[in-house]
């Protein structure tokens, strides 16, 4: 778990990488690392969300699996969500104040056995669990918070495949892989 103050010193980097990013679509600042607390070095995924004054999503981005110390990486992704969401243009500098920044930093995924989609269904734990389906080069997840919108597990899986690129039914295969990960999350006031 991280402390109060690294949650408010990740929120003010991820603001300070989309205000960079939305002004002047540069990368932000470089980060002294070392007056850093560890937690904010150790190598850790994260995603960042952002979403508007009425509440809907406007941009997020993330990454699964640990290559940067967890400030880099939220500040990256910050930057990304601001910039490179594919379903969003980029965020313009007079929505910056309107934005609502949400970050989930990320537990390092493991694999959910299981030989039948019932027994994948028993496995997860829903507004617990972030879920990773993959087959092949493709992959797709779900934050937890998605259980909040999908709470029908069996919709959630489909969805998840369907945002894979594949049929609806793609997680009943046997062949396609199925990960967990949990996430703590905390946002702007």
């Amino acid at each position: 778990m991280l402390s109060e103050t690294d949650r408010l010193t990740l929120l003010r980097i991820a603001r300070e990488a989309v205000i960079a990013a939305a002004a002047t679509h540069q990368p932000p600042p470089m980060l002294d690392l070392e007056a850093l607390s560890p937690a904010l070095r150790e190598p850790r995924a994260s995603f960042v969300t952002l979403t508007d004054a009425d509440g809907e999503l406007r941009g997020c981005i993330g990454g699964l699996e640990a290559r940067l110390p967890l400030a880099l990486d939220v500040q990256e992704h910050a930057a990304g969500s601001a910039l490179n969401d594919p379903r969003f243009p980029p965020v313009t500098p007079n929505e910056v104040p309107t934005l609502h920044i949400e970050v989930s930093a990320l537990t390092p995924p493991e694999p959910v056995p299981h030989r039948t989609p019932e027994e994948l269904l028993a496995a997860l734990h829903p507004n617990v669990d972030g879920v990773i389906l993959r087959s092949g080069q493709r992959r797709a997840t779900f934050l937890p918070q998605v259980w909040e919108k999908v709470p029908d597990p069996v919709r959630f899986l489909e969805m998840l495949s369907e945002k894979m690129g594949a049929s609806h039914s793609a997680w009943r295969s046997p062949a396609v892989e199925a990960w967990r990960y949990r996430v703590e999350i905390f946002e702007e006031s």
